[in-house]
């Protein structure tokens, strides 16, 4: 296979050979800027059909997916109930140690005594729980709700 260098062209409008300067049209006047650099958008951000981007407010606040839950509560010790389909040796497994980090697919964390790290893939996470109580950050809720309930 030969492999051709990639040569960019210029083209300027009215170049035509006859001499003769084209008529620029509405439809031209759009491929005056084709070498310019498009705008910059942000990751999610809509675009009008006329290319023009629709700035959002910025969120002041995470959505609450459970790897920001995590993040929010980091240095805490949980327990992690993991399940491992169709493994003939363990189905499932407990992990407990301290949270010291979260992605959107795992968790890193650690034994306390030891120091050894694990790092545990969300695919098999079941639940968590904690001695302690969480920070929580519920969308569009200012705050963290009380610690007790009133239970009757």
């Amino acid at each position: 296979m030969i492999v051709q260098p990639y040569r960019p062209v210029t083209y300027t409008i009215g170049s035509v050979s006859s001499g003769m300067q084209m008529p620029m049209s509405t439809g031209m006047q759009g491929m005056q800027g084709m070498g310019s650099m498009p705008p910059q958008v942000s990751s999610g951000s809509p675009m009008t059909p006329g290319g023009v981007v629709v700035q959002n407010p910025p969120q002041q606040f995470e959505q609450s997916y459970i790897e920001n839950i995590f993040r929010l509560n980091l240095g805490k010790v949980g327990t992690f109930y993991f399940t491992y389909e169709n493994n003939k040796e363990w189905n499932a497994k407990v992990y407990k140690g301290v949270l010291e980090a979260a992605g959107r697919d795992h968790i890193i964390i650690s034994d306390p005594v030891t120091g050894q790290r694990t790092v545990l893939l969300m695919i098999y996470f079941d639940y968590a729980t904690f001695d302690e109580p969480l920070t929580y950050q519920y969308p569009g809720v200012i705050g963290n709700p009380p610690t007790t309930r009133n239970c009757r």
